[in-house]
């Protein structure tokens, strides 16, 4: 793949006003320094989509889809990077020439781009298999379930036949060396020889957005340990930040995504013409895969299986959908296991009544906590409201929690101003009222675990400091370009540095520095969030001081974790000690 230098890539993304080219694929309408129009990524009927000039990036704010020039391109025409510039390129009349310098990258990007070759090999390896006499086995299992030849081929799906050294000695004829194929996840190779790491087992190809093989899952043909098993993670998969389905689900432009737990229900479904189903990959429903469907569209219904660990995923599922601003319903499976057998069972219009049918999620999660008590009995009546108020505390919209209230009130006979009281009890234990609080307790709510709470940090902060640019002279004497780790944080953190150092900043020029279009989509929300608007300027400059002060901290124990310099170890035991002195760090708003 050709690689460009960011020079290039940024006399390209000048040379095409973003205005001008969405304007040819999107009705965009003036409103005020901005443009609007239907976003062309989800389905929509009220504008949500806003394109700023002066910035030269584009935000929905209903999907979260944004980026630059090129960006939009690649998401818009499924375009890679380098095609996606060199179509701009073309259009402006601009001749490129790959650059041979950034060795580094080069290799590294070669290294993606030789994966993605294999994988896309081994996928058609397995799926001649299939079709041989040698995977009569994996066919016969596939036609028992169901499913055609046009669905077989349309998912490319394999087999892995009996051999334990069958692809690696195709990929091996293939030219490819020991280093690479280890790096595929395919194969176990060590001093005692390498070894397939799929054999009898039914074949699914796992694609990313662009339609291209990251990764496999293979169903074992017998009563093996485990029943299912997906490649490890690797330079192109990352099993938390995709879906099976998603490269077709995503085409359909439907009004909602079907989420299911398997690959088989997704293929059932789809072949019923349902194809706007897809499926997390053998684990729990992450933030990044709701962030991934949050894109596409604004309500999903949940599939999961109708016994009680269908029910419990579901119920993990069904806030981190909140969280990311997808409204969720519960299809009924019963008296069916599973979307495939219910397709069996009842067919394509059974199911479509069942999808119309779909039962709202909070009264979904209320009516699993009400089977949970005997309200008859007070004490339990009591746990019921407690168990009532938590689950309305995940609604961060005040509106829509008031709504639910008054719902859930008049639905289970409960007093709503006790109901109420009890809400706000519970929501000022948990994070106070301040807006610093506030923002504390969303970016915990998003993110569970400690780096995820940390990237939700960085972003408030170097949103901040990109809507107000006056408060860097304060911010980066305290936090440095060094304090943010892990991508793209610490890359944009450095580049919008050196921007501001250099007395501007181009919000598209950091946007284009990446060449992963969900990654782009995270550093354009950096540019657009509307964070400082939502506070007023005592509660603002509060939460900038507990952000600083938060970033600057896990910093410290991040390095100290990892130093063996006892000089700077008390080095760092001084900055620490100066945090705890907030009148000499304090940042002020009205110099910002």
């Amino acid at each position: 793949m050709p690689w460009y230098t960011e020079e290039q890539i940024e006399e390209v993304r000048a040379a095409n006003d973003i205005v001008g080219v969405i304007g040819s694929y999107v009705k965009l309408k003036r409103s005020g320094g901005s443009y609007t129009g239907l976003c062309p990524f989800h389905n929509e009927k009220t504008p949500s989509f806003s394109v700023n000039p002066a910035r030269q990036i584009y935000k929905c704010f209903g999907c979260g889809a944004g980026g630059s020039v090129i960006t939009f391109v690649m998401e818009y025409e499924n375009y890679t990077f380098p095609e996606a510039l060199e179509t701009l390129a073309e259009r402006a009349g601009i001749t490129l020439k790959a650059d041979e310098t950034d060795r580094q990258h080069k290799e590294q990007e070669s290294i993606r781009m030789k994966l993605l070759e294999i994988n896309r090999k081994a996928g058609s390896f397995y799926y001649a298999v299939l079709k041989s006499a040698q995977g009569k086995t994996g066919y016969s299992y596939l036609k028992s379930r169901g499913l055609s030849d046009e669905t077989i081929r349309h998912f490319g799906l394999g087999y892995a036949g009996q051999g334990s050294m069958n692809l690696y000695r195709f990929l091996k004829h293939e030219g490819y060396s020991d280093d690479i194929l280890k790096e595929t996840g395919l194969f176990k190779i060590d001093e005692r020889g390498a070894y397939d790491k799929f054999f009898n087992r039914v074949i699914f190809p796992i694609m990313d957005a662009n339609s291209r093989v990251i990764g496999f899952g293979g169903r074992v043909m017998g009563d093996a340990k485990p029943k299912y098993l997906n490649s490890p993670e690797t330079k192109l998969f990352d099993k938390s930040r995709n879906l099976f389905g998603l490269n077709y689900a995503k085409l359909g432009k439907n009004k909602n995504m079907v989420l299911c737990e398997g690959y088989m229900d997704v293929i059932a479904l789809h072949q019923a013409g349902f194809t706007n189903a897809v499926a997390s990959l053998g684990t729990a429903l992450t933030i990044q895969q709701a962030g991934m469907i949050k894109r596409y569209t604004d309500e999903v219904l949940l599939t999961y299986d109708s016994d009680q660990a269908g029910q419990k995923a579901a119920l993990r599922a069904i806030p981190i959908l909140r969280q990311s601003g997808i409204n969720a319903r519960i299809i009924h499976m019963e008296p069916y296991k599973d979307p495939d057998e219910f397709i069996k069972g009842a067919g394509a219009d059974g199911f479509r009544d069942r999808m119309d049918n779909a039962e709202n999620s909070f009264f979904f999660e209320t009516g699993i906590a009400r089977k949970e008590y005997d309200v008859s009995d007070p004490e339990q009546n009591t746990k019921f409201y407690h168990a009532i108020a938590k689950i309305l505390l995940g609604f961060e919209d005040k509106v829509q929690r008031e709504n639910y209230l008054e719902a859930a009130a008049a639905k289970y006979s409960l007093r709503r101003d006790d109901l109420k009281s009890l809400v706000v009890r519970y929501g000022t234990s948990m994070a106070g009222n301040t807006g610093a609080a506030i923002i504390q307790r969303n970016a915990r709510a998003k993110n569970k675990k400690e780096d995820q709470g940390i990237n939700y940090s960085y972003k408030l902060l170097l949103s901040l400091i990109i809507e107000r640019p006056g408060l860097y002279k304060q911010i980066k004497d305290i936090v440095h370009a060094g304090d943010y780790f892990g991508e793209p944080y610490s890359e944009v953190a450095r580049m919008l540095y050196r921007q501001l150092d250099a007395g501007e900043v181009v919000p598209a020029r950091i946007i284009n520095h990446f060449s992963e279009a969900d990654v782009q989509n995270t550093v354009a929300d950096m540019f657009q969030t509307g964070f400082a608007a939502e506070l007023g300027d005592g509660e603002l400059e509060k939460a900038l001081n507990e952000l600083v002060v938060r970033i600057k901290e896990y910093s410290i124990d991040k390095r100290t974790r990892e130093l063996t310099d006892m000089n700077e170890l008390k080095s760092l035991i001084q900055e620490k000690k100066a945090l705890q002195t907030p009148a000499k760090l304090h940042i002020y708003l009205k110099d910002g």
